[in-house]
């Protein structure tokens, strides 16, 4: 029997707060337009768009719209401002590379079960 790589300490225990925080990213972003509204909003970046950008560019009900958008601050993948009457939404890129490391830190540092030149690529 392959003795089990925890027990050798090859894998460093992550954070709890981070694996709690990084599920609930990963279920927020399970939803299909709150997958579009955040590559959306990365697009925008860093300025970000009003609700109203947002729901023209991706033809997302008004109430459906707010509803996504408020999951995604919930979660802290988006950013809120308001100027005058406007509520800006702009995707938050620390909590995205915090995400992002969660994932990386392991299939491509330790075990390089995907090498990191290869994620390079894949976002080009």
């Amino acid at each position: 029997m392959l003795p089990y790589f925890c027990n050798h300490r090859s894998m460093r225990k992550p954070d709890p707060l981070v694996v709690t925080r990084s599920a609930d990213r990963f279920s927020a972003l399970g939803a299909e337009p709150r997958l579009q509204i955040l590559r959306l909003l990365l697009a925008a970046h860093p300025n970000g768009m009003v609700a109203g950008e947002v729901q023209e560019e991706l033809g997302i009900p008004a109430s459906t719209l707010s509803h996504h958008l408020e999951k995604l601050k919930q979660v802290g993948l988006i950013n809120v401002r308001r100027e005058s009457t406007y509520l800006w939404y702009s995707a938050d890129t620390d909590a995205l590379r915090e995400v992002l490391n969660f994932l990386y830190e392991e299939c491509c540092t330790r075990s390089r079960a995907v090498p990191a030149e290869s994620v390079i690529q894949i976002s080009k």
